[in-house]
């Protein structure tokens, strides 16, 4: 009988409590997975690693570079391949945001300093960068937009 009570007394009381409360760590967990998704994706564009960032852009993922041009997947893996894009440093800087939306889909916004070529050009400074996120069904993020805005210093 105690049992009993115990667990309508732990029900009434989890039942109570905001749902804002368990949201707070899934939130948590799902911006740590963001970040671990950012990194993999850092390394995967330093690394040429072609196979890895075909998993990572989604397939209607759209890119637009530092010179305002827009890149569907299949240009960027193109420009990969080629060797059009290769950038030999990517430094993200500690101004990280990562906001999330539901448990399927983020923001990510940073400044990142890049070192190499973009389409054939010569990209060398710092940049703003947002990335936007899903998840897929399997768990895995996936990348379906993301922008690289060169850092001018005028306002």
């Amino acid at each position: 009988m105690t049992r009993y009570m115990f667990v309508i007394a732990t029900l009434t009381l989890l039942l109570g409590l905001p749902a804002s409360i368990f949201a707070q760590s899934d939130s948590a967990t799902t911006e740590k997975e963001v970040r671990d998704a950012l990194e993999k994706y850092r390394k995967a564009l330093v690394d040429r690693d072609v196979a890895t960032l075909k998993q990572i852009w989604a397939d209607d993922y759209t890119f637009i570079n530092g010179a305002g041009e827009i890149l569907t997947k299949d240009q960027r893996l193109a420009n990969q391949n080629s060797g059009a894009t290769s950038l030999d440093k990517i430094t993200v800087g500690k101004d990280v945001k990562v906001r999330v939306y539901g448990n399927d889909a983020a923001v990510a916004t940073s400044r990142v300093t890049l070192k190499g070529q973009y389409s054939g050009k010569q990209v060398s400074g710092d940049y703003q960068s947002m990335t936007v996120w899903t998840k897929k069904p399997d768990g895995a993020w996936q990348l379906v937009a993301n922008q690289v805005t060169p850092i001018s210093g005028k306002p």
